[in-house]
C-alpha cells in the first residue's frame, strides 16, 4: 500500500483570494502533481470548461495537476479520485480541498477521521485559512470568519497593500488572540512560498507546539485562544478523566486543541491533539536530559469556558 495522500484544506473569507492562490499553485512549475477538489459554490471558478450536469467533473491540466470539480457531496468525489488514481486514469499526490466563503471547514476535516477507507488513502496535512486584510474587520463580525481562523493551521493574509502598516499590525495581533498556534504569513497576488502551504503537518501527533505570544488586549471576538502550563507532573488517569468531562460538555465548541504533557512516571511525552468531539493521542520522544519538562496545551474555541478549564486544570496538578 502507497503511502497516504497528503490533504491541505482552503478555507476562508469570500473575496480573499482563494481561488487566485489555487490558480497559482495549478500554473505554477513546481513538478508537483495537485489534485484540487473545487466547490462550485465558490466565488470564481477555476475553469469555467468543467462547470457541468455530471455531479463530479474531473480534468487533467497541462503540467499534470487535476482539477476536480464537485456538484455532490466530498466523500464521492474523495472516493471517485482514488478509483481514477487506482485505475491509472489520472495521477496525483496531494490533494488541496478549496471550502466556499462561508464554509465552515470542520465537517471537511471530521471526513478525514470518521470514514476508515479515506483515512488509510489520505492523510489530513493542514488547514489554510485566508484573510481579507482590506475587509477583516467586517468578516470578522461574523462567528464563522472567526471559526475559519480558530481552525487554521496556517493564517495567510493578502490586500496588505490596501492597507496601513499599523492596521495590518492589530489584524495580526487580532489574528493571534483568536489562534494562537498559527503562524501568520503575508500572500501576495495569489503567489506564495509553496512551504507555506504543503507540509504544515498541522495534523501530525509530534511534539511541536509552536505557540505565537500575544498582547493582552480587550475582545469582543467570540472565538479565543488559550495557553495552560505546568511544570508538575500530571496524572494520566485524573488527565483522561479531565479531558473526557471537558470534551462531553464543550467538545462542539472546542475547534481545536493540542497539548504535550509531562506524565507523571513516563520519560516520553505524551502528545494529543483533536478537532470539535475528535482527538487522538501518542507517546513520543524522551524528554531530553536536562530539559525542562514542561506540560503546554493550547484551547481554541467558540465562547471559551476559559474559568472552567483553568479550575479543571488546576485541579490536576
Amino acid at each position: 500500500m502507497s503511502s497516504p495522500i497528503p490533504v491541505t484544506i482552503l478555507s476562508g473569507f469570500l473575496g480573499a483570494g482563494k481561488t487566485t492562490l489555487l490558480r497559482h499553485l495549478l500554473k505554477a512549475e513546481h513538478g508537483l502533481k495537485i489534485a484540487v477538489i473545487e466547490n462550485e459554490f465558490s466565488d470564481a471558478g477555476i475553469d469555467t470548461q468543467l462547470l457541468g450536469d455530471a455531479p463530479v467533473q474531473v480534468m487533467t491540466l497541462a503540467n499534470g495537476c487535476v482539477c476536480c470539480t464537485i456538484h455532490t457531496d466530498l466523500t464521492k468525489a474523495l472516493y471517485l479520485l482514488l478509483e481514477r488514481l487506482d485505475s491509472g486514469e489520472i495521477a496525483f499526490d496531494r490533494l488541496v480541498i478549496e471550502c466556499t466563503g462561508l464554509a465552515d471547514p470542520a465537517p471537511v476535516a471530521q471526513t478525514f477521521f470518521i470514514d476508515e477507507e479515506l483515512r488509510e488513502r489520505y492523510i489530513l496535512d493542514g488547514i489554510i485559512t485566508l484573510v481579507d486584510a482590506a475587509n477583516a474587520e467586517v468578516h470578522l463580525a461574523q462567528t464563522i470568519a472567526q471559526a475559519q481562523v480558530g481552525f487554521a493551521d496556517r493564517l495567510l493574509v493578502s490586500k496588505t497593500d490596501l492597507v496601513s502598516a499599523e492596521a495590518f499590525e492589530a489584524l495580526s495581533q487580532r489574528l493571534t488572540r483568536i489562534n494562537r498556534r498559527a503562524p501568520v504569513r503575508v500572500v501576495e497576488h495569489g503567489r506564495i512560498d509553496l512551504a507555506e502551504l504543503l507540509d504544515v503537518r498541522g495534523f501530525n501527533l509530534n511534539g511541536g507546539l509552536n505557540l505565537r505570544p500575544v498582547v493582552a488586549a480587550d475582545s469582543l471576538d467570540r472565538i479565543s485562544s488559550m495557553v495552560l502550563r505546568t511544570d508538575k507532573p500530571l496524572d494520566i488517569d485524573r488527565l483522561s478523566d479531565f479531558m473526557n468531562q471537558l470534551l462531553e460538555e464543550h467538545g462542539r465548541q472546542l475547534l481545536r486543541y493540542k497539548g504535550v504533557l509531562n506524565i507523571a512516571g513516563e520519560d516520553r511525552r505524551l502528545v494529543f491533539q483533536g478537532v470539535l468531539k475528535l482527538y487522538g493521542f501518542d507517546w513520543d520522544i524522551e524528554w531530553a536530559e536536562g530539559e525542562v519538562r514542561e506540560s503546554v496545551m493550547v484551547f481554541i474555541a467558540d465562547d471559551l469556558p476559559e474559568a472552567k478549564i483553568r479550575n479543571g486544570f488546576n485541579a490536576l496538578t
